[in-house]
């Protein structure tokens, strides 16, 4: 699942009209309305504060509100650009401070939906994969192979313990956790103690 890691602000100027869009993560509707609410009285001059947010792996739960625009043309379109996105538990408003110019409808669709693309263009997108944490114990003499094999992998080695051995852990998605025990047995030689995976989440910057 994608999720926001870093939002960031987007803004786009129509006929003198400015558009602010700003995201947050948010994993309830509760929280959702929070973040409206204090983003609509950080900017309470604006003559708009239009908002939409998107929470589960699959779209469950939407709202999307116009805040006075004309029907259909700033909650739906900023909705609509969040779930294209494919980014969820997440929530956007875009402040309108008018130009005193009016846009029409199809010019309004347009400049919501620009400013939540040009937000979310600026943020750093992550996701959520299914993970196990693999526990592990091992002699100090096989501790350095293993770091190197890991690092070559970009693995980190977790809770490390050291006593008369070294106890630790791994994090890996769900596709390669045989793949990560055969090579600490294979690394080892066999002198590893594996102990029994649990499950997890890891969180990772998505690749563009």
């Amino acid at each position: 699942m994608k999720i926001l890691l870093t939002p960031g602000v987007g803004e786009i100027e129509e006929k003198k009209s400015r558009f602010i869009a700003h995201l947050c993560s948010v994993k309830t509707e509760e929280e959702a309305a929070a973040f409206f609410e204090k983003t609509k009285k950080e900017y309470w001059d604006a003559k708009h504060n239009c908002t939409a947010f998107v929470i589960g792996e699959d779209a469950r739960l939407t709202r999307c509100s116009d805040d006075g625009e004309p029907a259909q043309t700033a909650g739906r379109p900023i909705l609509n650009v969040l779930l294209h996105s494919e980014v969820r538990n997440v929530a956007c408003v875009v402040t309108r401070y008018f130009g005193g110019t009016l846009l029409g409808t199809g010019g309004l669709i347009k400049a919501y939906s620009d400013a939540t693309a040009d937000a979310l263009a600026k943020s750093i997108i992550g996701e959520e994969v299914s993970g196990v944490k693999i526990p592990f114990t091992l002699d100090y003499d096989a501790y350095g192979k293993v770091q190197y094999e890991f690092g070559r992998q970009n693995l980190n080695i977790e809770d490390g313990v050291f006593t008369d051995k070294i106890t630790a852990a791994v994090t890996v998605p769900v596709e390669k956790e045989e793949e990560i025990r055969k090579l600490l047995t294979e690394v080892t030689l066999g002198k590893v103690i594996l102990g029994e995976s649990t499950e997890c989440v890891i969180v990772r910057e998505t690749e563009e």
